[in-house]
Formats: structure tokens, sequence, C-alpha cells
């Protein structure tokens, strides 16, 4: 019974080693641009990258960055090597306003998977309305009103 007991206590320890990666192949450097092509790749130019603290918030509860960036998490991330795109907000102002001759606009978001359930936008008030899923925005043509 003892040697049934060893010899199962024996083998979970051999999977588990088996599992468990090798710690010293994951400490590898590999130095920086050298490793990979960058060909062929989309690039965000300095103008399009988000600034690195916007000033103003977006909304009631949301703090700063500089406020937010903080603790143990972040003590030793250097925030200016991190990818840093523009912000939806700031990417959805930069839309065209879509013109529309009737008094409802039809928004899906793109349609298919990766749209938004399909809403209506009146748009009898004057100037753009927003889409409230994804921020298009939609007005009326001025030459079509009767």
């Amino acid at each position: 019974m003892t040697l049934l007991r060893s010899l199962g206590s024996q083998a979970r320890h051999s999977t588990q080693r088996l599992c468990q990666p090798n710690v010293s192949s994951l400490r590898t450097i590999t130095p920086i641009g050298k490793s990979y092509s960058t060909e062929g790749e989309t690039t965000i130019q300095k103008s399009e990258r988000a600034p690195p603290a916007k000033a103003v918030t977006w909304s009631a509860n949301q703090r700063p960055k500089s406020q937010a960036m903080t603790g143990p998490r972040f003590e030793q991330t250097n925030l200016d090597a991190q990818p840093n795109p523009l912000p939806a907000i700031e990417l959805i102002k930069k839309e065209p306003i879509r013109m529309v001759s009737s008094r409802v606009a039809a928004c899906d978001g793109g349609g298919g998977a990766l749209g938004h359930p399909k809403i209506f936008i009146n748009l009898d008030k004057p100037g753009p309305q927003p889409c409230g899923y994804c921020g298009l925005r939609f007005e009326r043509s001025h030459d079509d009103h009767h």
C-alpha cells in the first residue's frame, strides 16, 4: 500500500514539473528595434497621439492621469514607452457630420457584428445630433426643409 502511495505522489510531482515553465527561459532579453520588422505596420504620427496628461477630464468620476497612474502597479512603468493612442472621444470629433435629407437618421454603427443595435435619431432640432451608442453625428441638410 505504501508503494502505491509513493508512486502516486511521484506521478503528481512529475506532472506538476512538466506544466511549470522554465523561468530562466522567460528572462531572455532581446534588443528593442532589432528583433522585428516594422515594415507594413501603420504608425501613429506625433500629432495623432494623445497628450501626456489631459488638462480636463471627461466625466465627474474620472481622475486626472497624474492621480490615476499612481500606486505600486505603476511604480516602475515608463508611461512614455507605453502605447498612447487618441481616446475615442477625440477620434469621433474628427469624423465628419453626416448630412441626411429626411427628418430621421438611422445609425447601426457600421452594421454587422462590429456595430450596435439600429437606432433612429430625430433631426428636428437644429445642429448635429449624436448617436447615443457610437457618437456619430447626423444633421438634416438645410436645402430640404419645407
